[in-house]
């Protein structure tokens, strides 16, 4: 059986441990805090795809992140990390390589 190429964006948040509970996840995907590649998502069963990037406006931040894939489902948070990668540039004049003093 081979892996979906699409999934509703609140099954989506929920398997990537964005969202604890499915409810939650949809209440999220409905609140206008989520953008699909910068379109606002209204309706939990928008569809997204690996390669979508997602805005998410959580209580901790802003998380600007790359779908990197779907799962059929929900895993361990190690597994729930691979579905997606930061997409946020990092903060202006952040150089890992340069010490200040």
């Amino acid at each position: 059986m081979s892996a979906p190429d699409a999934q509703r964006i609140d099954k989506w948040l929920w398997h990537a441990r964005f969202a604890r509970t499915r409810g939650a996840a949809q209440q999220l995907a409905r609140s206008g805090h989520v953008r699909v590649n910068r379109d606002k998502v209204r309706e939990a069963s928008r569809l997204v795809r690996a390669g979508d990037v997602l805005t998410l406006s959580l209580r901790r931040g802003i998380r600007v992140i790359r779908i990197l894939g779907i799962a059929d489902r929900r895993d361990g948070f190690d597994q729930a990390q691979l579905l997606y990668e930061d997409a946020a540039p990092d903060p202006a004049g952040a150089n890992p390589g340069e010490r200040s003093g």
